[in-house]
């Protein structure tokens, strides 16, 4: 009788007491230029000054393998485009809405910028907030634009969110818009996962795209590891193929219209240590519902351009369009693959310090 009444007492007590929360586990340091996070698995900066949006470059440490991203930076955004051209005014607007193609940069596919600046370059600074949740943490940002084509007006909303779960190596994160303006085919503009920073392919091995793409003309087949590449279901490419510049149009190139979208969007490069040459992970973006990318392309500009366009449907003002991401370190391609099976099929992400969701 006095053994059940103390181990009542014993369980009554363990009820009383703070249960640890996981997210205990990530340290929270902020100062007035950033806001940076060490985790058990992921350490990480996000930036309140200077190149804002997403993941601060050279700042996502892999605590498994050691490595880090070698870009600009991870889900980084840029402005609103939609198809066709600014040439009738492109001297009236001021430079930063200009936007020329029919260039080895751009490619020579008609764009034409809707709402800017470029929110990674000039919106100079945001006001990220972090929500702490039981087992994750959340890093929350928005801007409105403040510059808008002639036949448009300004103030579209951006919006994002990354949410760190615990333990993983990966984050979940969406970008949002709410337009000002109505639309045949808005489209937001971001890197994803984000861009490569390399000389002659010393910071990766080979890049990976889960869908096809149109080879260039008269160009002979890539072959990896001694077997022909077959893009009908998308595949590896060596980093020999990032060498010289090309446009974006000209190899590696995806645009959603006349097509069936792939089962999965991902994009990722094999990081290669730079001293030793050594294969390191995977550092992977992923679409969660392809459906939602309009046109995305890999190229070389000096570095390896990952460029997404999402959206690109009819909208109204004041209403809404987004896409929901996965980004982070894989170990093989198979690994990636379920993830995103984990995972797919959505397009927003919701967040509060009682949990998260994704939602459709």
């Amino acid at each position: 009788m006095k053994s059940t009444l103390i181990l009542g007492l014993l369980g009554l007590i363990t009820l009383l007491l703070p249960t640890p929360a996981a997210a205990q586990n990530f340290k929270v340091t902020e100062t007035d230029e950033l806001i940076h996070v060490t985790g058990t698995a992921l350490d990480f900066s996000v930036r309140k000054k200077g190149y804002v949006s997403g993941v601060a470059a050279g700042s996502m440490l892999d605590k498994k393998t050691g490595f880090r991203d070698p870009g600009f930076g991870l889900d980084i955004v840029d402005f609103l485009m939609e198809s066709g051209s600014d040439e009738t005014y492109r001297a009236q607007v001021p430079e930063t809405l200009r936007y020329e193609f029919n260039n080895p940069h751009h490619g020579n596919i008609a764009k034409r910028l809707i709402e800017g600046p470029q929110i990674c370059t000039q919106a100079k600074e945001l006001s990220p907030q972090v929500i702490r949740g039981s087992d994750f943490i959340a890093v929350t940002m928005n801007w409105k634009y403040h510059q808008a084509a002639p036949d448009k007006k300004a103030g579209s909303q951006w919006s994002q969110t990354l949410v760190f779960p615990e333990g993983k190596r990966y984050f979940i994160s969406t970008d949002k818009v709410t337009s000002a303006n109505d639309s045949d085919g808005l489209f937001l503009r971001i890197d994803m996962p984000g861009h490569v920073k390399h000389k002659e392919g010393d910071t990766f091995s080979e890049i990976y795209l889960s869908y096809s793409w149109p080879p260039p003309p008269d160009s002979p087949p890539f072959h990896v590891r001694g077997h022909k590449l077959d893009i009908r279901h998308g595949g590896t490419v060596p980093a020999s193929a990032f060498l010289t510049n090309f446009a974006p149009d000209e190899k590696f190139h995806y645009r959603r219209e006349g097509r069936e979208p792939p089962k999965r969007f991902i994009r990722a490069y094999r990081l290669r240590d730079s001293k030793t040459g050594a294969d390191g992970p995977w550092l992977a973006g992923m679409t969660l519902n392809a459906v939602d990318v309009y046109e995305a392309w890999c190229h070389q500009r000096n570095y390896v351009c990952f460029i997404q366009e999402i959206g690109g449907r009819p909208i109204k003002a004041g209403e809404s369009f987004s896409a929901a991401f996965i980004v982070g370190y894989f170990d093989s391609i198979e690994e990636m693959q379920e993830v995103y099976n984990q995972y797919s099929g959505h397009s927003g992400l919701e967040v509060s310090k009682g949990g998260w969701r994704l939602t459709k």
